[in-house]
């Protein structure tokens, strides 16, 4: 996602949403949480779930706008987020696309897709462009 938002971010507006923990200890830990040292129990206050966002933002150095879901889940009810989940609102407010749910129906090359559909293809990005030169021959 942080490449569609680098090629994207002048157009279309971004928001990531940190819901529920998708796998806490005190719930359903996996073993790639130890092994990438994300143990987090299931934050039950909302300073818990600032302090978990906040340490990933830090941890991946993430780019993106984050937004944080309050305790009563309104984002995650309202979207179906949990685990993970993209979607693309339009600018009335309206689901213009609406992906599948994570992690096997979670595909942001089809996000991609509709940003290159509604705002043409990027042809050349910051992290694929050539270096710029100066001076003279």
């Amino acid at each position: 996602m942080v490449k569609i938002y680098n090629d994207y971010k002048d157009q279309a507006d971004f928001l990531t949403v940190y819901v529920r923990e998708a796998h806490p200890t005190d719930e359903w830990q996996m073993k790639s949480n130890l092994k990438e040292d994300v143990c987090y129990a299931q934050p039950k206050t909302l300073e818990q779930r600032v302090a978990i966002a906040n340490d990933f933002v830090r941890r991946q150095k993430y780019p993106l706008p984050f937004g944080i879901d309050d305790m009563n889940n309104a984002a995650d009810l309202a979207y179906s987020a949990w685990p993970e989940r993209l979607y693309i609102i339009d600018e009335h407010g309206r689901i213009a696309y609406a992906g599948g749910m994570g992690p096997f129906k979670y595909d942001p090359e089809e996000v991609r897709a509709w940003l290159a559909k509604r705002f043409g293809p990027v042809t050349q990005t910051s992290s694929t462009a050539a270096p710029a030169t100066t001076g003279t021959r």
